[in-house]
């Protein structure tokens, strides 16, 4: 009698279905804390300070780093830790509220302009473009300048400097989807365009324009830094990171803390974001072969 066996020869590594996840690179984690870590200051700032940060508490101005003022003291004897973890509050904060207008707004406009098309399109289009066409810091320091530096002011200054790019980024990217087949299948059912752009469009651009957001949130930081270093910025006796360093820039040829740890804090938001930006968590797919 012969026996006849049939066997199945599975390999350890064949699996049944599809394994889906997300591999996250190390650099782009580190980033990610460093953008928690300064999110946190922002929130519980008022809560962890030492020392209030109108209060002159060193009799020595440009003070050394010590037990008491780990980051030394500024200009006036103030504490600079306190100042700048308070300043986080305002660079974190208003540079989070100008963003998240700009690109909502931007990233509306643009995807109603690429799936409406016609004379909407292009007067949306020529306006931004004439929008864009002024330099943004040329743009902010006459409007700070005429209308004052409050924080809402800056807030819609950043956003409206940054609305433009933003647009004809989501514009590019709406366009080309709204070509593909299965638009073309959405309009022929009878779908509407907020559906389209709900449904169909939105979801296809995300990842960019997720991608985008953190980039210009780095050039707004950047922005108002530079604002702040002008004076046009946050007023005393509160100040973000750029006005502490421009209020404390006569102690650059004695080396004091007091410059260089408002620096070190812009340098440590807008480098972690690029390297979050730059190591975004990839999404990695395990078929059975």
């Amino acid at each position: 009698m012969t026996m006849t066996t049939s066997s199945t020869s599975t390999s350890p590594s064949r699996k049944s279905g599809t394994r889906s996840g997300y591999r996250f690179n190390i650099v782009g984690m580190i980033g990610l804390a460093i953008i928690l870590f300064w999110a946190l200051i922002a929130i519980f700032a008022p809560v962890i300070i030492p020392y209030p940060v109108g209060e002159i508490v060193d009799v020595d101005y440009f003070g050394p780093l010590s037990r008491e003022f780990w980051f030394g003291s500024d200009y006036l004897g103030r504490d600079m830790f306190s100042r700048i973890l308070m300043g986080a509050r305002y660079t974190v904060g208003i540079s989070l509220a100008a963003v998240t207008i700009a690109c909502f707004s931007g990233v509306v406009l643009g995807m109603i302009a690429a799936v409406a098309g016609g004379w909407l399109d292009t007067l949306l289009s020529r306006f931004l473009d004439a929008l864009n066409s002024i330099p943004g810091k040329l743009f902010g320091l006459v409007v700070v300048a005429a209308v004052g530096s409050s924080i809402p002011v800056l807030i819609l200054t950043l956003s409206v400097i940054y609305i433009p790019g933003s647009y004809r980024f989501a514009r590019a990217l709406a366009v080309n989807i709204n070509a593909m087949d299965f638009i073309t299948v959405a309009r022929i059912r009878g779908e509407n365009t907020f559906y389209l752009i709900r449904s169909e469009i939105l979801p296809n651009i995300a990842g960019p324009v997720l991608a985008d957001l953190g980039l210009r949130f780095v050039f707004i930081v950047l922005l108002l830094s530079g604002l702040s270093f002008l004076g046009l910025g946050v007023q005393p006796p509160y100040a973000d990171w750029g006005a502490l360093v421009r209020e404390n820039i006569g102690g650059l040829p004695f080396g004091a803390p007091a410059v260089m740890f408002p620096s070190l804090a812009i340098a440590s938001l807008t480098i972690s974001v690029n390297l979050l930006i730059d190591n975004l968590p990839q999404k990695i797919r395990d078929r059975s072969e």
